[in-house]
């Protein structure tokens, strides 16, 4: 993953860090910026957060959704932020882009075009 500024909630980032995340998810989540839940802005990938992002090579578009690895359900849109394109967008804001390593190999750039905040509960 490249450098970029993350930004996660002090929720997430406590629930992520109790729960073991993979080495290079856990190295991303230690140099993001922690904001208190209720001080988040809109556009930022949260977790619960559906998420529009394009490939910027071909423009191809996927909407997901971040949530966390026993909620992933890739039938209904469901990725978890252990996931390898989970992790990528996690933390970034609408328009930032990610080079994201692709399963089986090769390197695709990723721009967030549109987050869909969880309703509150």
């Amino acid at each position: 993953m490249q450098q970029t500024n993350l930004i996660i909630s002090d929720a997430d980032f406590v629930r992520l860090m109790a729960i073991q995340p993979p080495p290079d998810l856990r190295a991303e989540l230690e140099r993001a910026i922690v904001v208190p839940s209720d001080s988040m802005q809109e556009g930022v990938v949260t977790m619960g957060s559906r998420v529009r992002y394009a490939e910027v090579e071909t423009g191809n578009s996927r909407e997901v959704q971040i949530v966390f690895p026993e909620e992933a359900d890739p039938s209904q849109g469901k990725v978890s932020v252990f996931a390898p394109v989970g992790a990528a967008l996690i933390g970034l804001t609408i328009g930032q882009e990610i080079d994201w390593d692709f399963p089986g190999g090769g390197s695709r750039r990723l721009t967030v075009v549109e987050v869909i905040q969880p309703a509150a509960t």
